[in-house]
């Protein structure tokens, strides 16, 4: 497998079966443009209803709450050291926020209308700190509309310098700061001279439906859908190389699978999947890991489900190896695991303001197509196809640009750690 260097992502045609069409190496340098909507007048600006803040000695994140599109703009303070983000903005529904949760980055903060038609959310710092990512997410379904904010640590050098660069603008643009672009997905890591290889993993496919919605709505179609279009963000990104283990509505067993991300030597392995269960009131997202002791029964079920998939086909599982397994392999397989709920937790943290998610979101099961020993892999169960609003949900464009953004910034986030652990003494 070549690995590709310099500032933009590629499709990855994987090294494997022939049932599968050879994806064509591209180089894409654009990005998805901001949605930012012109509001012509205060009447038009949407009411702040809700802000809230968690935070950690590593990170920090503002979730800011409101009722329709607006435009942000984001300033860096000293004396004492603060991070103003303002929004355009006709009132406060809010009384006061609480507390932030957690103890790190932020101190505490205030939102105030700071003048007619602009509200200031104003963060006490502990410590430096910059804006890793900030984006604007649009009201869907049940999810309000949203802008997040996501603190990193600093030097105080560098926050300094922002504070000076911060104040110039401001009075270069007359006392205003300037409207800020949200962060396109994936762009808030650096660039890397090698890039990662991801695998997404479309589950299901050709003779094998997957799980049906009453509708008639297959998740081998659904999962494919989100895939293409996961694809397509993460290589704009410019951040990463991209391979899909099918384009078409092609089967493979579970081993092809994960034999395609072993043999291309993958980074990560993210395997997409929209289940079903016999209790129509389950709904939301979540990201599995492997482990042969399931997190609850609900999740053996769907496990269970997915591996028995390959015998329905006509394909049985190969069975596990013998109990004696070589000492470097089970090293490697517990490495991997450790690597592979670092993913999960990444991608849950992006996924938490942008969708409805389980309760216990990073969950186990002995899902076979997770067994890769020398591949970080997860699992995506997108929502379930027994439960109305869920398939509501995957079915509108709309809702799945606002999941496959907060997935590509979950890989991106993952990846960005990778590098901070590697680089620590």
């Amino acid at each position: 497998m070549v690995r590709s260097a310099g500032s933009g992502g590629k499709t990855v045609g994987l090294i494997g079966f022939a049932t599968l069409l050879w994806l064509v190496a591209t180089m894409l340098l654009g990005s998805f443009s901001a949605r930012a909507q012109t509001l012509e007048s205060v009447e038009d600006y949407p009411d702040v209803v809700d802000a809230r803040v968690t935070t950690t000695p590593d990170r920090a994140r503002l979730i800011i709450d409101l009722d329709g599109p607006t435009e942000f703009a984001i300033v860096s303070l000293d004396n004492p050291n603060r991070i103003a983000i303002d929004v355009k903005a006709f009132d406060l529904k809010i009384l006061a926020p609480a507390d932030p949760a957690g103890k790190g980055i932020v101190r505490g903060f205030k939102v105030e209308m700071a003048e007619k038609g602009r509200a200031r959310t104003t963060l006490e710092l502990e410590a430096p700190a910059q804006v890793q990512q900030a984006y604007f997410l649009e009201k869907v379904a049940d999810q309000p509309a949203r802008l997040v904010v996501d603190l990193i640590p600093d030097t105080a050098q560098n926050f300094a310098e922002k504070v000076a660069s911060d104040l110039a603008m401001s009075i270069a643009n007359q006392g205003a700061v300037p409207v800020v672009a949200s962060t396109d997905p994936g762009t808030h890591v650096p660039i890397t001279e090698t890039r990662p290889l991801v695998v997404i993993d479309p589950g299901h496919g050709g003779v094998d439906n997957g799980a049906s919605a009453p509708n008639g709505v297959h998740e081998k179609n659904i999962t494919l859908t989100f895939a293409l279009q996961l694809q397509r963000v993460l290589i704009d990104s410019g951040r990463f190389d991209v391979a899909l283990t099918r384009e078409d509505d092609t089967y493979l067993t579970l081993n092809q699978r994960v034999d395609l991300a072993r043999l291309n030597k993958a980074d990560l392995f993210v395997s997409l999947h929209a289940d079903s269960f016999q209790e129509e009131e389950i709904r939301g997202a979540s990201i599995y890991t492997r482990d042969e002791n399931a997190t609850d029964v609900l999740d053996k079920v769907l496990a269970d489900g997915e591996n028995r998939y390959d015998i329905v086909a006509g394909f049985a599982v190969p069975q596990s190896t013998p109990a004696v397994m070589d000492i470097l392999v089970d090293l490697m397989r517990r490495e991997m695991r450790k690597s592979s709920f670092l993913a999960a937790q990444a991608i849950v943290h992006q996924l938490e303001p942008s969708v409805t998610l389980r309760k216990f979101p990073v969950r186990q099961a002995d899902f076979f197509v997770l067994q890769a020993p020398d591949v970080p892999s997860v699992l995506v169960e997108l929502g379930f196809l027994s439960n109305a609003a869920d398939i509501a949900n995957l079915q509108k464009s709309d809702w799945r640009d606002r999941t496959v953004d907060a997935l590509a910034r979950g890989i991106a986030e993952y990846f960005t750690q990778n590098q901070q652990l590697a680089a620590a003494p």
